[in-house]
């Protein structure tokens, strides 16, 4: 990530991975409260690609309904991307990283760049149909994307690219499913959960993952879930679970992002202002996002990324 960016910013207003009503207006709300000013003012090159509007007819809810929105958002994002900008997605709920990542996913094919993903969330969302007990597909993504069973209809390319599971990495994970326990572990997907943070902090295990992907020249897709923050901090949330990442550990975490010139597209996602109080989670995601995309309190060298083995870190 250079010192000037082109930024590609573009809503999806979707809430039909969730049961809870409000994700929709998440796109709304973080323009309102000043991303894309803010972005600016940092000096990067911001365009609004306004909001995907798939075609809503047939079915309502469940895989037919995601896979509209899926392969209208895989479109946009192949098309950012391609014009050399950086996706920035607004959500809605977390099966709108089908699309993104889907995208990532072909336009990384080519060039045979390995994906990474780093997933700030407290849910593993690796569940499937069959082992959802709830059935909401923001639950999911993790799944699909790696190529676990019952997705197929999903995604336009069925010749498509799968994400190596081996190279996704689950970081203030707090809340898992028994079913989805037993795939994250037989896939080897790489964990660092709260209990990880507590004892040793973010910066330990971040550093070792942005290793890895520098040495292996990867494209790093970050996917920020509010709920990886304490719902002290931002409430408006519809799946809240106590005992998440303070302030602080969040800016950290954006700031190391931003030194390691590594992030190449990012959602966030699962902002819900119905549940909000007076705008103030938000705001905290604008601030959260202008970390990443370099705003500090005072200039200080830029650390490099040593292109060293590492290995990730499991909790």
């Amino acid at each position: 990530m250079s010192e000037t960016t082109r930024i590609a910013i573009i809503g999806v207003p979707i809430e039909i991975g969730t049961s809870e009503p409000g994700a929709l207006m998440g796109p709304a709300a973080l323009r309102t409260a000043g991303l894309i000013r803010t972005l600016a003012d940092l000096g990067h090159d911001v365009e609004d690609a306004g909001d995907v509007a798939p075609d809503t007819s047939g079915a309502a809810r469940g895989l037919p309904a995601v896979a509209r929105w899926t392969r209208a958002l895989s479109e946009r994002v192949t098309a950012a991307l391609e014009g050399g900008a950086l996706p920035v997605v607004l959500g809605g709920d977390h099966s709108l990283s089908l699309g993104s990542i889907d995208a990532v996913l072909h336009h990384c094919r080519a060039s045979q760049k390995p994906v990474f993903v780093l997933w700030l969330d407290a849910h593993a969302d690796f569940n499937t149909p069959d082992t959802s007990p709830s059935g909401n597909v923001h639950g999911m993504p993790l799944a699909a994307l790696c190529g676990e069973p019952g997705f197929s209809e999903l995604f336009a390319d069925q010749d498509r690219p799968f994400l190596d599971p081996t190279r996704v990495h689950l970081f203030g994970l707090r809340s898992i499913d028994v079913g989805e326990r037993a795939l994250v572990t037989k896939a080897r997907v790489a964990v660092t959960d709260m209990r990880a943070i507590d004892e040793f902090g973010v910066v330990a295990p971040l550093r070792r993952i942005l290793e890895r992907v520098a040495t292996e020249d990867g494209h790093l897709h970050v996917s920020f879930d509010i709920d990886f923050l304490d719902p002290g901090i931002a409430p408006a949330v519809g799946t809240t679970v106590p005992g998440g990442a303070t302030f602080r550990e969040a800016h950290l975490i954006m700031e190391m992002l931003h030194d390691s010139g590594l992030v190449g597209s990012l959602d966030v996602v699962e902002l819900n202002p119905f549940l909000d109080e007076r705008g103030r989670s938000a705001r905290v995601l604008v601030e959260l996002v202008a970390s990443l995309f370099g705003r500090r309190i005072l200039d200080r060298p830029t650390p490099v990324i040593e292109a060293v083995s590492a290995q990730p870190v499991r909790g």
